[in-house]
């Protein structure tokens, strides 16, 4: 992960998890959390793991993955996170 534009965007990102499928020296892709235009955790196993681990401020975040982004029950939304899907449309 050490391309400019890849920086770029790391730099830009207030929380988010990452995955580099092309990770020079790995057969498998790297999987991360960035906070605060930092990269805190890397090398996790899964995208779940690193949801799983994200700090408890972003509680939701799991909620809108599986249910707005997969559309897995997208019926049973917690206030907030059907706030964002509207925004979202």
């Amino acid at each position: 992960m050490t391309d400019v534009s890849t920086l770029s965007a790391i730099e830009k990102t207030t929380a988010g998890v990452y995955v580099a499928k092309e990770t020079p020296g790995k057969d498998f892709p790297d999987v991360g959390i960035i906070i605060e235009g930092v990269v805190i955790l890397q090398d996790l196993d899964n995208v779940a793991l690193a949801t799983a681990i994200y700090p408890a401020q972003l509680r939701y975040t799991f909620e809108v993955i599986q249910k707005v982004v997969m559309e897995l029950d997208p019926t049973e939304l917690s206030r907030k996170a059907q706030n964002l899907k509207t925004k979202l449309q």
